[in-house]
């Protein structure tokens, strides 16, 4: 981590290490200071980011993103950008199950970097010829060309940053036409029964659970069930996605609507 993104975390932490009060989470989306405050909280939950997946999606985490790799249809040889890729699960899958040419990891919070690129290393045979670089970036500015890359994918991020539809029309500036999008994304599913269960447990037992699985003070299992629930709907994301300039876009619903994967198509610049 670099002097001025230490000093940015340090100024979105409390002294007692709070990065999300209780008084900023009715919609944590309004929060000039979002962007930051994602940062210093991902920074405090790294070391147990992949336990509290496993254990809090029931296992289900890995299905979606095998999902969204087979939803992406890469062809041999084309590049994916993997966005606010965290550990670095997605960009694996990619590596794992396709044959691109080459897998660019890209994220907000230097500490879930560092994981990603450890586990990258330990296993580097597993990946076959498709290397994985991951470099610190911005969803919303990201630091590649126009029309560079063939897939981009974002899994569990695009409610995490500051300005979602400028982050998908930054996705429509890097891919190239014809090009694929792939999200993933949290929802609230639509079956009564589904969605009052999904509330209790993503609004009352996750929190709790969570939090003492990785020790956490930052708020970070306050903030996921409160951003999910503030975040744009399912036709939102669908409108916003469609503005951006992307064709053929759909939403299709994962594990009964508790999460959901939209795709679409680059349209080709008029």
């Amino acid at each position: 981590m670099n002097a001025a993104t230490d000093q940015t975390a340090r100024g979105s932490t409390s002294a007692d290490g709070i990065v999300w009060e209780q008084t900023a989470l009715s919609n944590p989306h309004r929060d000039e200071a979002k962007a930051d405050k994602v940062r210093s909280m991902f920074a405090a939950i790294a070391r147990s980011y992949d336990l509290n997946n496993r254990v809090h999606s029931l296992w289900r985490d890995q299905a979606w993103r095998r999902h969204a790799v087979r939803a992406a249809k890469v062809r041999p040889g084309e590049t994916v950008a993997d966005i606010a890729c965290g550990t670095g699960d997605l960009s694996e899958a990619f590596a794992r199950r396709t044959e691109a040419k080459e897998v660019i990891g890209i994220d907000f919070t230097p500490q879930m970097l560092e994981i990603a690129r450890y586990k990258r290393d330990r296993r580097p045979g597993v990946f076959g010829g498709t290397p994985i670089r991951y470099e610190q970036g911005d969803a919303q500015a990201l630091q590649l060309d126009d029309a560079s890359v063939d897939v981009l994918s974002i899994a569990f991020g695009i409610r995490n940053v500051q300005q979602p539809e400028k982050a998908i029309a930054e996705f429509a500036r890097v891919l190239r036409p014809g090009g694929r999008l792939v999200i993933l994304e949290f929802d609230t599913p639509r079956f009564p029964p589904v969605r009052w269960f999904n509330t209790w447990y993503s609004g009352w037992l996750m929190p709790r659970t969570a939090t003492l699985i990785s020790r956490d003070k930052s708020g970070a299992y306050r903030y996921l069930p409160k951003s999910v629930a503030s975040f744009m709907s399912r036709d939102e994301m669908l409108d916003a996605i469609r503005s951006a300039g992307f064709s053929g876009v759909r939403a299709t619903p994962l594990s009964l609507g508790i999460c959901v994967c939209y795709t679409g198509v680059r349209e080709p610049t008029p």
